[in-house]
């Protein structure tokens, strides 16, 4: 597979909010970026609070910003503060480091973009990320 297209970012939209609903967790916004940035699929469940599509992007935006899930970001910004706020600030303040942002690569490891979940509690958000994505049969990187 060489790219995220818009069917499996549908798929993965789909079965992260089949997995929330299941847990009987909170209005979820989802953004799907592919590997530049870009945003792919985008939805937000009916309830959901303002702002929400700016958070799951910045998950995933940040996510692909380092290479690493989100996750890794929110670790970094409690030991190095000021690396993240540079960071943040050179991205022009896209990037949203707590967990919920999560890589998504083919089974051959290659980068196709990111998912970023919002809604609930960070956990719950990485939760069904990973669930959307390996629903799609693809693989996931959180850390």
């Amino acid at each position: 597979m060489t790219e995220l297209t818009l069917s499996i970012a549908n798929t993965i939209i789909a079965a992260a909010f089949e997995k929330g609903a299941e847990a009987k967790m909170k209005p979820l916004t989802i953004a799907v970026l592919d590997a530049g940035g870009h945003l792919k699929a985008f939805q937000k469940q009916d309830g959901a609070s303002l702002l929400r599509y700016e958070i799951a992007a910045g998950k995933a935006y940040g996510a692909l910003a380092v290479g690493m899930g989100s996750r890794w970001l929110d670790q970094t910004a409690r030991e190095r503060p000021h690396f993240v706020e540079g960071l943040n600030a050179v991205s022009g303040c896209r990037i949203v480091p707590v967990p919920g942002g999560v890589l998504v690569r083919d089974q051959a490891g290659k980068l196709l973009g990111a998912v970023g979940v919002t809604g609930d509690t960070s956990d719950n958000d990485e939760l069904v990320a990973v669930a959307g994505i390996e629903a799609a049969g693809l693989r996931h990187q959180v850390e």
